[in-house]
């Protein structure tokens, strides 16, 4: 659905993108993560047609958006970080707008907003001025404004930004409703815990270069060093440690806050014997689970100064 290929933007001295290729297969939900400025607004522009690549290719369910822009334009709906609303507009005439520049027939228009508005919780609002809105629900209202042509692809920039919990929580079930719906999304954020949550895959930039993309369990498996486990123990956390350093499958091992963390180099039965040396030895052992390296961890090591 979604091909990018060496994508390249160099402005002046500066390499803004430096051959960045992914590719987001039909009805997946794509999280882009990055540090500010890393390419994120920059890659997302291009693929919504609105900025020219220096070099490179990108592609929209097969139109290349460089040379058939306007095909493009009818297959995506773009959400940028920033929006601009105007005043004096209820909801339902800012999306009637929008659906009109569209080129909607008139006389489908107003169920096209009345269903945008039930799809985003915003019915009861159709009638309030969109500038009265809070930051949340101008967000939605935004969303809504990206659907009034029903594209194939969603490219929001940054939409839980500035959202309190709850209004993440509703977002993210907007989203998710929208991929049932067959829609393919890509989503760039910096809550990532939300991502891991919400997208089946990731794709890590920093500095105008793909650091990693893939699908999300696999990203991190690739990037957490070794596997980890969560140990607690019922008051010999001292001893519990002294058996555990000095086995060879275990990397690193340290009590973080009442609880052990072992790092270490094997598989499920290696997990099962470093359980049995502890049980062995009398420790007794309250809880002893596997621990994720977690998304944090795979952004960090990906954006660290030594990957290449």
């Amino acid at each position: 659905m979604i091909a990018v290929e060496d994508l390249t933007k160099i402005y002046g001295n500066r390499a803004a993108l430096d051959r960045v290729s992914f590719e987001v297969p039909e009805r997946e939900i794509f999280g882009f993560v990055g540090p500010n400025g890393a390419g994120k607004t920059t890659t997302l522009r291009i693929l919504a047609a609105l900025l020219q690549p220096t070099g490179g290719k990108a592609f929209i369910d097969g139109s290349d958006v460089t040379k058939d822009r306007e095909k493009v334009h009818t297959r995506i709906g773009y959400m940028p970080d920033f929006f601009g609303v105007y005043d004096q507009l209820t909801v339902a005439e800012y999306l009637d707008f929008y659906a009109a520049c569209y080129r909607q027939p008139k006389q489908r228009r107003r169920k096209i907003v009345d269903d945008l508005l039930a799809l985003v919780g915003m019915t009861e609002r159709k009638n309030q001025q969109v500038d009265s809105l809070s930051r949340g629900l101008k967000q939605r209202v935004c969303l809504a404004r990206a659907l009034v042509h029903d594209p194939a692809v969603l490219l929001l920039d940054e939409p839980a930004s500035g959202l309190d919990p709850r209004a993440r929580v509703e977002l993210r079930e907007i989203l998710r409703e929208l991929q049932g719906m067959g829609k393919t999304i890509i989503i760039s954020s910096h809550i990532l815990p939300e991502l891991t949550e919400l997208c089946s895959m990731i794709g890590i930039i920093d500095h105008g270069r793909m650091r990693a993309t893939g699908p999300v369990h696999d990203v991190i498996a690739r990037l957490t060093s070794g596997r980890r486990l969560h140990i607690r123990v019922l008051d010999e956390k001292d001893a519990a440690l002294e058996i555990l350093t000095p086995l060879p499958s275990i990397r690193h091992v340290e009590a973080v806050n009442g609880t052990i963390e072992a790092e270490y180099d094997g598989d499920e039965q290696t997990a099962s014997d470093i359980l049995l040396a502890l049980t062995q030895a009398g420790i007794r052992v309250s809880s002893f689970a596997p621990a994720d390296g977690g998304l944090e961890d795979a952004f960090m090591k990906a954006t660290s100064e030594d990957v290449g």
